[in-house]
Order: structure tokens, then C-alpha cells, then sequence
């Protein structure tokens, strides 16, 4: 059975446009706001998993950049695969160091301490991460961007992050055990090699960052990935 995608009308279009824009803002502020609190915090309690939630949001907001550079062009197809590269080689940087930072602590080098405000952090982005992710889905869904849909995908992947960090915090803090910040470090380095391999082949050809979502650009006729038929489908 064949789904018709029904586009909302002209009017409604902008004001989906200018919706999505300001998700992006919200988005792209908090996780600036984010990374400096979390590897600050992080640096202070010696927290692998701090430091490596903070460098994730860097990168989150690197590959934002990336992607504006893109469609700075006017054939912007052609700088697609460059900011592909761009993009997969901050996570590997990322995945390369938190995994270093990991298991030097798990060595007994720099064991973490108990950090308030990493805490904090962990639980406000588990709480805002979600209405964020919810919000871009739904106005993607309605105006019928396939790219706006897939990065509420990527926000909804920072909840995930949060819970993880904020449960190797709370373990740490509670019972003392220091393992529990490193272990919680290589999972989200694990996250970020995942992401980096799926940019390297072009799998998130769809999944564009927030800037290609506000300019309202729709992903590059090559993208045949099973993520845009998914995304096509969810439009109403």
C-alpha cells in the first residue's frame, strides 16, 4: 500500500520553517551551554564520563558546522562527502580519547570523584532532551522533512547518553564505586564509534544536522537508505 504525503499549505509551511529554526537554536545553544559545564565539571572530578558527554556535545555542535559549510554551496552535494568525513573523524577522535581517559582510571589512575553539578546536568538533559526530541519529530513529521525527523533521532540519542552518565555518576557518588564513571565513559565512547562508522559510509545522509533541518533542504537525491523511507513514512 502506497503512503501519500500530504504537505501542509504554503502559510503553514513557514510557520513549521521558522518552528524548526528555533528548535535548532534551542538545541545548538543547550548543547554549547552543556559541553562547557560538563567538561568543566569534568576536569574537576577527574570524570571520564563527564569529559566524554561534554566532547560529545563539541561534537554534536562540529557537525553542525560541518554541515552549514555544506550548504553554504550552491551544489551542495558536492561538499556532502567531505562533511561526511568531517563529522565521522570527530567521533573517532572523541571515541579515541574517552576510551584512553577510561581505562587509564579503571587502572587506578585518577580515580573519579563525586561531582554535583555533573549530576545536575545529567538530570536536567535527561528531563529537557526528550521534549526537544519530541517537538523536532512532530514538526518534521507535519511539514514533511525527512531531515528534521532523523536529527530528533540524534537529540533523542543524548537522553540516552544522559541516563547512562547520570547512572555512572550516581554510583560513583552513593556507593563509592569509581569503576562506574569509566564503565559509563566507554559506553558513550561505544556510541560515538557507532555514529562515527555510520557517517563514514554516508548512513546518515538523512540524518542531516540541525542547520540543513532550519534551511529546509531536503537530503540529496543518492540517499536511499532505509532511514528515509522510514522517515517518508512517518510523515502524516
Amino acid at each position: 500500500m502506497t503512503t501519500l504525503n500530504v504537505l501542509p499549505p504554503p502559510a503553514r509551511r513557514a510557520v513549521l520553517r521558522r518552528r524548526i529554526r528555533l528548535l535548532v537554536a534551542a538545541t545548538i545553544t543547550y548543547n554549547v551551554i552543556e559541553a562547557v559545564v560538563a567538561i568543566t565539571a569534568g576536569a574537576m572530578a577527574s570524570s571520564a564520563a563527564l569529559i566524554g558527554f561534554g566532547l560529545d556535545s563539541v561534537v554534536e555542535v562540529a557537525s553542525a558546522a560541518a554541515v552549514a559549510w555544506q550548504f553554504s554551496a550552491a551544489d551542495h552535494e558536492r561538499r556532502e562527502k567531505t562533511a561526511l568525513r568531517v563529522i565521522a573523524i570527530s567521533f573517532f577522535a572523541l571515541a579515541a580519547y574517552v576510551t584512553f581517559d577510561a581505562v587509564r582510571a579503571l587502572s587506578g589512575v585518577g580515580e573519579a570523584e563525586h561531582s554535583t553539578p555533573g549530576l545536575i546536568l545529567a538530570a536536567l538533559s535527561l528531563v529537557i532532551m526528550p521534549f526537544l526530541s519530541y517537538a523536532q519529530r512532530r514538526t518534521g513529521r507535519e511539514l514533511g522533512s525527512v531531515s528534521a525527523v532523523a536529527d530528533s533521532k540524534q537529540t533523542l540519542l543524548c537522553t540516552y547518553l544522559s541516563a547512562v552518565l547520570l547512572v555512572g555518576l550516581a554510583l560513583n557518588s552513593l556507593f563509592g564505586w569509581s569503576w562506574a564513571d569509566p564503565v559509563a565513559a566507554l559506553v558513550i565512547a561505544a556510541v560515538a564509534v557507532k555514529e562515527g562508522r555510520e557517517a563514514w559510509r554516508g548512513d546518515a545522509c538523512c540524518a542531516v544536522n540541525p542547520l540543513a533541518a532550519a534551511s529546509g533542504a531536503a537530503p540529496a537525491a543518492s540517499c536511499g537508505d532505509a532511514c528515509c523511507a522510514t522517515g517518508r513514512k512517518d510523515a502524516p
